[in-house]
């Protein structure tokens, strides 16, 4: 149970694409002082874990209502994370037109569309439709939610990481995430292509 509460975990922190959004947070919060900084965090990560949750919980009701099978949209999510990936890795930004100045930026773009983006929205809606009993259900949740806490963490150690890693480092991290979110993505794919070629 651990090691599935601890794998759950690392694939929900690093589809959050954590270094992609400091480097984000660090351009947009230059001029804020260190209380506004905060609280951009706080509200980020409310809006982060309540997206999540709705994904997470509903994805299934969403199958539903449209008709969608699991192994369809399996194929389909993990094509938008791969292709997310490879935006990742050849050095994708944000639009200019969603960078907002001030603190208006914490749920627009740093929690939708940075942290949650496509990606993640299609593989927490896989899981959500996956899971089943309390105790299934309650390790997803609590993934989740882990999983936010530590983006929160890396935000607040924002300064600290600058300094430690450099602008260069926060170049060439995010494109080292995107090779993992990548190979999660492709897995996804086969998982979903596997499925539908054994109800064939």
């Amino acid at each position: 149970m651990l090691e599935t509460f601890f794998t759950l975990y690392l694939k929900m922190f690093f589809m959050m694409t954590p270094f992609f959004v400091l480097s984000i947070f660090l351009s947009l919060s230059k001029k804020l002082s260190n209380p506004a900084k905060k609280v951009v965090i706080l509200r980020s990560s409310i809006a982060v874990a309540v997206a999540g949750l709705i994904f997470l919980l509903f994805g299934k009701y969403i199958f539903s209502l449209f008709g969608i099978t699991l192994d369809a949209f399996k194929i389909g999510a993990g094509t938008v994370l791969f292709l997310s990936a490879l935006e990742m890795i050849k050095g994708g930004e944000v639009p200019e037109n969603t960078m907002k100045k001030g603190s208006d930026f914490a749920i627009v773009p740093l929690a939708i569309p940075s942290a949650i983006g496509p990606g993640l929205i299609g593989v927490l809606m896989v899981i959500g439709a996956e899971m089943s009993g309390v105790l299934g259900i309650t390790l997803v949740i609590l993934s989740l939610l882990a999983a936010v806490i530590s983006l929160a963490g890396v935000l607040l150690l924002s300064n600290k990481l600058q300094d430690l890693i450099g602008e260069q480092g926060l170049e060439i991290i995010p494109k080292i995430t995107g090779l993992f979110v990548s190979a999660i993505g492709a897995q996804i794919i086969f998982s979903g292509i596997q499925g539908f070629l054994l109800q064939s």
